[in-house]
């Protein structure tokens, strides 16, 4: 039965960093370690995406702290090092983490703490989220990571069902507040159906999660520290087109940026711009190009989704009086849809047009027609401008 399923994940992923000896070899370690503790790269991305780049930097972090120049997988490895040095009762655990992850945020945890705090489990989504579920409800911190979002969905009873009610069905005497899901997400060139999916919506959909999405590897760091620590379960979506191409210099000490609070990465008078991870690029792109075009853009990264920060939001719309947000998901019933509503019940009086969406198409995520399906910096231009000229 293991080697069926590794095969059948294998020729599903078109993954080939997992062969069945290493199947059997790892699901051995995570029962005894069980036992135990009773560039979406169309160009050369990274040098476009310097830190020339506006979206860069955070006004939440001391400008004196010492940094090192990182991009955002290893500002997310970063993140997980403080964890485990400071917290004894933190484990990382998922497929492939022990050799450092097929996008290497994991790199040398292993060696570092150990193969009882950082070890590979069974190619088996649910089962790492009920073991996951089941750590932090002993009082461990487990960070788990679902190696892609796109296979998330096996675990998705274990998080909506036990881990986000897990507080409300006990009446608050017990709860998974120490549990973090991390999981690469979005576009990447060439991920086709089954690697390339943005699924955030489904879970803001739900009550008792939180859900965030970094933008930065300063963000990355902050925030993923901010959502191990946090008394509530976290969905962690890391951009995995942003892995290599984001690049800045992050802080090295612990620190924390809080969730539930978005940035105003660029001020303006004109339209309002929201965004979050991977698209926060795109948009400023395109907040660049209206800017020739002498369009203000204010660029909003929510960051945080679920809870959003609706009071910046809405402080901005009401000078602007337009606003366009946009993501990879498909358009209907999209996070961006819920933000258009709240924007027409809050500030209907403020609006000079209507609220502009610009998302993906609501098909399947395709392979060879990515660069039409993706919203890119060209749509959301036209989009800006359409605003202007309601």
């Amino acid at each position: 039965f293991e080697a069926k399923e590794v095969s059948r994940k294998q020729e599903q992923r078109g993954d080939t960093m997992l062969g069945i000896v290493r199947g059997a070899r790892v699901a051995a370690q995570a029962a005894n370690v069980a036992a135990g503790l009773g560039a979406r790269g169309f160009g050369s991305t990274a040098a476009r995406w310097s830190t020339a780049s506006t979206v860069y930097g955070d006004s939440n972090v001391a400008p004196d702290q010492e940094r090192e120049r990182m991009n955002l997988f290893t500002a997310i490895n970063s993140a997980m090092d403080v964890a485990l040095a400071t917290d004894d009762k933190t484990c990382v655990f998922g497929e492939d983490v022990a050799f450092g992850g097929v996008f290497r945020c994991t790199l040398d945890l292993r060696e570092k703490y150990g193969n009882t705090r950082v070890f590979n489990t069974p190619l088996c989504e649910q089962g790492i989220a009920g073991f996951a579920i089941g750590m932090a409800a002993v009082g461990a911190t487990p960070i788990a990571e679902m190696q892609f979002a796109d296979y998330i969905f096996p675990a998705f009873d274990q998080i909506v069902n036990e881990a986000a009610k897990y507080r409300y069905r006990s009446g608050n005497q017990f709860n998974v507040g120490g549990l973090t899901f991390r999981t690469p997400y979005g576009a990447v060139g060439h991920g086709g159906l089954y690697h390339s999916q943005s699924p955030e919506a489904y879970f803001c959909h739900t009550p008792g999660l939180k859900v965030v999405v970094p933008s930065t590897p300063i963000d990355a760091k902050g925030l993923l520290l901010a959502s191990i620590r946090d008394k509530n379960p976290v969905i962690f979506l890391e951009p995995k087109w942003l892995y290599r191409s984001a690049v800045e210099d992050v802080p090295l000490g612990d620190y924390e940026i809080p969730l539930g609070k978005a940035r105003v990465v660029r001020e303006g008078t004109d339209v309002t711009v929201i965004g979050w991870g991977a698209q926060m690029h795109v948009l400023d792109d395109a907040c660049d190009k209206a800017e020739k075009d002498n369009i203000s853009c204010e660029l909003i990264d929510l960051r945080t989704l679920l809870p959003w920060d609706r009071e910046t939001v809405f402080e901005s719309v009401r000078k602007t009086g337009r606003v366009v947000v946009s993501h990879e998901a498909p358009k209907t019933m999209g996070f961006a849809a819920e933000i258009s509503s709240a924007i027409q019940e809050e500030c209907f009086l403020s609006l000079e047009a209507p609220v502009a969406r610009v998302c993906g198409y609501d098909t399947p995520f395709p392979l060879i027609f990515e660069k039409f399906y993706a919203p890119d910096y060209l749509k959301n231009v036209q989009s800006i401008r359409d605003s202007m000229n309601y």
